[in-house]
């Protein structure tokens, strides 16, 4: 466990573009949210309508996306989509300095954006199984969850005070070069690459759709660990914009303190991303798992009961740091068992299936809560999907499966 392993030059610049994107998205953190309650006058529901919709049609247009990634050279894909998203938040500024930024416009953009980000993840997810050694898939995964959290730390303080200061859509175009800065970073790896040839008929097809869900749902792990998933991913971002309602709104926090009590306590998501490898080394990949996942569940009620002023922040802060020091430890675990086992001509459409339920999950109960909270308000809608949250340990697979070797040959999909 001592010294720092090196995974090489190439994995380098895919960090290191991993990196810059992270950073962008950080201080881009809210941002959509602040425009629409800053500057759009949104109340509740509309902020709801806002992220379920890009979630939900941006999931929708991936669906065809994952075949396509699959059966096409990864590193090409990735930097197409780091374009595409430059592209769409480009045009947020580029239509309010023309003082015509609508909501509709948001919309528009994210549901670019949100389908871009599922066919970037899954082009990266395969690319990273291809181009790093079984052995070393959790290091890597490690320090990209170690990235994006120490990014979060350090983003939306930043984008927060950038906002005073400059303007609200300022984090949108930094957000905006810092993909554009990624697809550099993604073209400057180099090599080759190899490309998953399609067998049988060149068309898409039905199976080609839907063998990401199939190998999910049959995978007698897998399934829970999905199950799992979508469903605390979807409570814990459908509180994400009452939360913002509630706290910039209601109880008048300014911008940068909105940024500092969600930024600050993801110190903790470093924390537990670097301590994975060591704790799957002692216990094991489906114990670490099982309790990071059941602790995950137990700190989000907290948020139900956040007053205003210093009280108010030090609450936040806590359950934050709580609730993303277990997130840091599951996800880049839930990351690498979800690559070992996944053969390497099926892991884009797989990944793909799973981002557009994790999306689609996401988007169905950010309406709903939004409705929630109109109907009753936001402090009840957040203390509703804090209750259901303790009830989501249930789902975790309760015992461990032997692992497939997925350097066999794929069973056909036809």
């Amino acid at each position: 466990m001592t010294g720092r392993r090196a995974l090489g030059r190439r994995f380098g610049w895919l960090w290191a573009a991993f990196a810059v994107s992270s950073y962008g998205t950080g201080l881009g953190f809210g941002a959509f949210p602040f425009i629409a309650i800053l500057v759009l006058h949104s109340g509740p529901t509309r902020v709801a309508v806002l992220a379920a919709s890009g979630r939900a049609v941006g999931a929708l247009v991936a669906v065809v996306l994952g075949p396509w990634v699959e059966f096409h050279r990864k590193r090409p894909v990735m930097v197409a989509m780091d374009l595409v998203r430059f592209a769409a938040l480009m045009s947020v500024p580029a239509v309010f300095t023309l003082g015509r930024l609508g909501f509709a416009q948001l919309l528009v953009v994210s549901v670019v954006v949100a389908a871009a980000d599922i066919a970037f993840k899954a082009a990266g997810g395969a690319y990273l199984k291809a181009l790093v050694p079984p052995e070393d898939l959790l290091v890597a995964n490690g320090r990209f969850e170690s990235t994006t959290w120490t990014a979060t730390v350090v983003g939306p303080p930043l984008g927060g005070a950038a906002i005073g200061l400059f303007g609200p859509v300022t984090t949108v175009v930094a957000d905006a070069v810092s993909y554009l800065l990624s697809a550099l970073g993604i073209r400057a790896i180099g090599g080759t690459e190899p490309q998953t040839e399609r067998t049988g008929a060149p068309r898409l097809r039905a199976g080609d759709l839907l063998a990401g869900w199939r190998h999910i749902l049959t995978h007698s792990t897998l399934r829970p660990l999905f199950l799992n998933t979508i469903v605390v991913n979807g409570l814990i971002m459908a509180t994400e914009p009452l939360l913002a309602v509630l706290l910039l709104g209601r109880l008048g926090f300014p911008p940068w303190q909105y940024g500092l009590v969600f930024a600050s306590p993801c110190v903790g998501g470093l924390v537990g991303s670097r301590l994975a490898r060591r704790l799957v080394a002692r216990f094991g990949q489906h114990r670490v798992m099982l309790t990071a996942g059941t602790l995950r569940a137990c700190w989000s009620l907290g948020l139900a009961f956040v007053g205003p002023g210093v009280p108010g922040i030090v609450l936040i802060i806590v359950v934050q740091f709580g609730l993303v020091t277990c997130i840091g430890l599951f996800n880049p675990v839930l990351a690498t068992y979800r690559l070992d086992h996944t053969a390497s001509d099926r892991v884009a459409r797989t990944l793909t299936a799973w981002s557009i339920s994790s999306s689609a999950a996401i988007a169905a109960l950010t309406a709903l809560w939004g409705l929630l909270a109109a109907a009753t308000s936001p402090r009840t809608a957040i203390a509703a999907a804090g209750v259901l949250l303790l009830a989501t340990p249930l789902l975790l697979p309760r015992r461990e499966t032997v692992p497939q070797d997925t350097r066999e040959a794929a069973v056909s999909l036809t």
